[in-house]
């Protein structure tokens, strides 16, 4: 797949139920009646948009904002991660989309999983989870870093493998640090007690039928490789590719990577029939 995309989105609300509202933005056009839903991760919605824009070229693309974040209305009730997944099968509803890929990074790949396990509709036809979190290591050395525990400069230096890529915080005007302090809250809410993981979510993974593909950041200080790999293993028709030179968020930078290990799961896993 192309890294390079001139793609542009367009942004709207959706309603849901008990009053719960969804922003998205969407990339191409809703022509075939399938997708990819992008999840984003604490690190909030943009982290997301270069892969969708990239994704677009080949099929519609869809990005929701969790809500509570960027400044998004959040109801009280909408407190876990299982309330977004029922929300965000919720939207495939209303979008009318099947067969669609989930791909989800970090806690959103945590909600991808979610939505699997509760998708009685047969929405969705492939999960791609980047350096997700979610399921209690089996070793306590392999655990997830908390975020909470450390200053934002050491999350990002854990995070990207290249520097250039790590935010300068020092630049933040007041408005951004609120807003990021904002986004974290929230996060904190969805995250509840364990904040990355539910203890007993491995423990169902096995009824996900589905192809799972992992994609991992090899350098990722926050979610190992060995997390990660056993995270694949959880599943039924999982397959782990590590993604060399990126830290917790594979997508920004290394999106020609992440690409070809999508394109190459689609290709010869989720529909070998076309590629031939």
């Amino acid at each position: 797949m192309n890294a390079r995309t001139t793609t542009t989105s367009t942004t709207r609300t959706v309603d849901l139920a008990d009053g719960l509202s969804v922003t998205i933005d969407e990339y191409g056009a809703n022509t075939e009646g399938t997708g990819v839903l992008l999840l984003h991760g604490g690190a909030g919605p943009r982290t997301m948009t270069g892969l969708a824009a990239a994704l677009s070229e080949h099929v519609y693309a869809v990005t929701p904002t969790h809500p509570g974040f960027d400044g998004t209305p959040r109801p009280a009730w909408c407190d876990s991660v299982a309330d977004l997944a029922v929300a965000y099968l919720d939207l495939l509803d209303s979008l009318d989309l099947t067969e669609v890929m989930v791909i989800g990074n970090s806690i959103g790949g945590w909600i991808a999983a979610e939505m699997a396990l509760r998708d009685t509709k047969g929405r969705i036809g492939a999960l791609t989870l980047l350096n997700a979190v979610g399921i209690h290591a089996n070793m306590q050395v392999n655990q997830v870093i908390d975020p909470r525990t450390l200053p934002p400069q050491a999350v990002t230096k854990l995070s990207f493998a290249n520097a250039a890529f790590r935010p300068d915080f020092s630049t933040f005007t007041d408005e951004q640090r609120a807003a990021a302090a904002a986004n974290q809250q929230t996060l904190a809410v969805y995250g509840g007690p364990g904040f990355t993981y539910d203890p007993k979510l491995r423990g169902r993974l096995h009824r996900i039928t589905l192809p799972v593909l992992v994609a991992w950041g090899e350098e990722d200080g926050i979610a190992n490789p060995v997390y990660g790999r056993g995270y694949a293993e959880s599943f039924p028709d999982g397959r782990f590719v590590p993604i060399p030179d990126a830290g917790h968020f594979p997508q920004i930078e290394q999106l020609g990577a992440t690409l070809d290990a999508i394109g190459d799961f689609v290709d010869t896993v989720v529909k070998p029939d076309l590629a031939d």
